[in-house]
């Protein structure tokens, strides 16, 4: 029983260049996990001032969406390996480029901010490149446990990466992360400079594809013919832009709970503690043939989970003591992040599966300006919200509309509810 309940390593077994490829990538994303918190600490550093720390999140914005859609398009004209490669050399680069004036003490904020806003453009083109580059290297049936395990290997960057941060800034300054840094950003150039190369599919009909600003909007008009592929994305931003409660960790740390910087990055960690703990039984992950309808149960438990940190945050000093509070504001994070992580294995594996490679890439790159984009917008929403309602309440309402926004959706589009994972549809 619990054999079959642990992770499907069948990808990793049978597949040297999936497991080169995940061993690559997660190497980096630790590295540049390390990255943004030394960046952000930096940056505080220079300026004193929080406002310049929430202006990196706008430099790794714009290019994150622009690259996200142009990069998207590129992949699905080109090489898909040369082009990961390409993103992974320029990630690299501005790894080198934060090492060299840490080492270089050129104490310049702007300096951060055009490295921050180049390595976000390229890893909106390098991650999706790698998730296009899945569905070619892989067999269908494979995708679920390949995407489980990236999962699990992102929320590990999520915690690891910045434990280890604040560890290296502390022994050996900045230099020493963004160093750290620069050396894991070789496991992803290493990855894709084994593969293969995975130039497009033709098109059925032979018919030439458009390219440029014209050919990522025919990915978008694609998703207009596509629905079980557009709810995917549809639900992601209910998701995120309903029940983000990123906004709401400060406040609710340091004053709801009377806690300090210790207690606003365990609830940043919380979510991602959860996911982990989730990938970990993701064994029959591989065996759900009604996707659709597991995203929106997912989902739903993620409007659950915030629900249940709210409820918390009320409880606050009142019904609970804090401490206590804390200990079920946490475990309701952890659940929301494992039912995120769930849904987000699912998401993954129908736009993967459904979509026709022609399209793969450009919908990779709507995918991460969806999930990047997304908690942005819920986190501009839910810090207004917070200023009337205060930090509990709009987590419980945010949960709530999440939970009935699954509702409509699902009442919506009965399709997505009946979709069969063996016969794949877009």
């Amino acid at each position: 029983m619990l054999r079959s309940l642990l992770p499907d390593l069948t990808p990793m077994r049978r597949n040297p260049d999936y497991r080169r490829l995940w061993t690559g990538f997660t190497l980096s994303n630790v590295g540049s996990q390390m990255a943004v918190v030394a960046i952000g600490l930096q940056v505080y550093d220079l300026t004193g001032s929080t406002a310049s720390v929430g202006v990196v999140g706008l430099f790794a914005l714009v290019p994150l969406v622009v690259m996200g859609l142009y990069g998207g398009a590129l992949m699905d004209h080109h090489d898909r390996r040369l082009v990961g490669l390409v993103a992974s050399v320029v990630a690299f680069a501005t790894s080198v480029v934060a090492a060299a004036q840490a080492w270089a003490g050129v104490q310049s904020v702007w300096l951060l901010y055009v490295v921050v806003a180049v390595w976000s453009g390229a890893a909106a083109v390098s991650g999706p490149a790698r998730t296009s580059i899945y569905p070619r290297i892989l067999e269908p049936e494979q995708l679920p446990a390949a995407n489980a395990l990236s999962v699990f290997a992102m929320n590990t960057s999520l915690t690891a990466g910045p434990l280890l941060s604040g560890v290296l800034v502390d022994l050996g300054g900045y230099r020493a992360a963004y160093t750290v840094d620069a050396v894991l950003t070789l496991g992803a150039l290493y990855s894709l400079w084994r593969l293969h190369p995975v130039l497009p599919e033709p098109d059925e009909d032979g018919a030439p594809r458009r390219r440029g600003v014209r050919s990522v909007l025919d990915g978008f008009a694609f998703l207009g013919t596509a629905p079980n592929v557009r709810m995917t994305f549809i639900a992601d931003i209910a998701a995120m832009l309903l029940a983000q409660p990123r906004v709401l960790f400060p406040a609710a740390g340091a004053v709801v709970l009377g806690g300090g910087a210790t207690t606003v990055g365990a609830l940043y960690a919380a979510a991602a503690v959860g996911g982990i703990l989730a990938m970990l039984l993701s064994g029959r992950l591989g065996g759900v043939r009604r996707q659709g309808l597991a995203i929106l149960v997912s989902v739903a438990g993620w409007g659950v989970g915030i629900a249940g940190f709210g409820v918390a945050l009320l409880a606050a000093g009142g019904v609970l003591d804090r401490r206590h509070a804390f200990l079920g504001a946490l475990a309701a994070m952890a659940f929301a992040g494992a039912a995120d992580s769930v849904s987000a294995v699912f998401r993954t594996t129908i736009l993967q599966s459904a979509a026709p490679d022609r399209m793969r890439g450009r919908l990779q790159g709507v995918f991460i300006v969806v999930v990047a984009g997304g908690p942005r917008l819920g986190e501009l929403a839910g810090g207004g919200v917070a200023e009337r309602l205060g930090e509990g309440w709009t987590a419980v309402a945010g949960g709530a509309a999440c939970v009935g926004a699954v509702v409509v959706l699902g009442l919506w589009q009965r399709g997505f509810v009946r979709y069969d994972a063996r016969h794949p549809t877009p």
